[in-house]
């Protein structure tokens, strides 16, 4: 697996993803079914499936779940972080492996490696590295095409996050 690096695709989904502070926003997660080498993804009958569970959920008002989950909160514990979670609906799963891929993790010099994880619980994840001794960041799908597996139980996929708030490649520099 290649080593993290800053991705403007991840600066650009975190964007959208803020867009839901709005009212009346919603949003697909779609990092499962995008493509590897263009941000429009060719699969446009799935996304507009995630699309109509949003619209079912929110404006028609049916029991389901509909949002896909988002970073809550971190707490760190030693060398690792406890990641938590909001929409989950009934829990968290891997698709594919049952190892948690997609998680990079970083100290107090800024540089992402590779993490471990694992599901605990409902709705939380621990994140860690045995390169990392003192963690202070973790990132999810944060690449251009990141190999994530992260899902709600109703095969919803996990929506990009960073807990940091570094400046990335699209920041402006003077």
């Amino acid at each position: 697996m290649p080593e993290p690096r800053d991705s403007a695709w991840a600066e650009l989904r975190e964007a959208q993803t803020m867009t839901l502070s709005l009212p009346s926003t919603g949003q697909a997660v779609i990092i499962d079914i995008g493509e590897g080498n263009d941000i429009h993804p060719k699969n446009k009958l799935d996304v507009g499936k995630r699309l109509a569970r949003w619209a079912f959920g929110t404006v028609y008002g049916l029991d389901m779940v509909y949002r896909s989950p988002e970073y809550k909160s971190m707490k760190k514990n030693g060398t690792r972080v406890v990641i938590t979670l909001d929409h989950v609906g009934s829990g968290l799963r891997t698709v594919d492996t049952n190892d948690v891929q997609g998680f990079t993790i970083a100290g107090t010099d800024k540089k992402f490696v590779q993490a471990k994880a694992r599901i605990l619980g409902k709705n939380q994840v621990e994140v860690w590295s045995d390169k990392v001794a003192e963690p202070v960041a973790v990132r999810y799908a944060w690449a251009d095409n990141p190999i994530c597996n992260l899902y709600d139980k109703s095969l919803l996929p996990v929506t990009p996050f960073r807990t940091d708030d570094w400046p990335g490649v699209t920041a402006e520099t003077r």
